[in-house]
């Protein structure tokens, strides 16, 4: 199962996680939408993006049915090189630290973020802007062409985008 996740900040300190379940990278429709609000959710420092999402993406996780192969988050894996680990390597481990890495993450950011390597452009539904992949516990060239694989006719695939509005929309 693949669970592709998103956060949404709101006032007074609240978030609102959401997850949208799938069986693989090419489906049309979720197969499970989750959300959870989150309280006492942290303040943004920069360069520690992750002190702030990584609690929400844990919480929304915690929710599933049964623990993803797979999960997309909306950022990088590494912010510089694999010593400098962005919010999906912090989640990579954070779902690994007593197992032999079964949880692979994928990073799918919208913007170029200078110097962050690993990295793969991949270009969806005649877009010229890519996005930008990464990934921990897999193959970047197999996460990049997952990513090129998913439905959707737009740069953004489906399912990402319908996370996006799901924690967006969610009271």
């Amino acid at each position: 199962m693949i669970a592709i996740l998103d956060v949404d900040y709101r006032e007074n300190d609240t978030a609102v996680a959401a997850c949208v379940t799938a069986h693989g990278f090419g489906d049309t429709a979720p197969v499970g939408e989750y959300t959870v609000q989150v309280s006492n959710v942290g303040a943004y420092v920069p360069g520690q993006f992750y002190r702030r999402e990584l609690p929400c993406l844990l919480a929304v996780l915690a929710t599933l049915p049964a623990p993803p192969t797979v999960c997309v988050v909306d950022g990088y894996v590494w912010l510089g090189d694999t010593d400098t680990p962005g919010l999906g390597a912090h989640l990579f481990t954070a779902l690994n630290e007593n197992k032999a890495g079964s949880v692979a993450v994928v990073g799918v950011a919208k913007t170029l973020f200078p110097g962050a390597e690993p990295m793969a452009e991949v270009r969806r539904g005649g877009a010229t802007r890519p996005l930008y992949v990464s990934a921990a516990g897999m193959p970047l060239s197999d996460a990049a062409e997952a990513v090129r694989t998913m439905h959707g006719a737009f740069r953004l695939p489906t399912l990402i985008k319908r996370t996006d509005t799901l924690c967006r929309g969610a009271v």
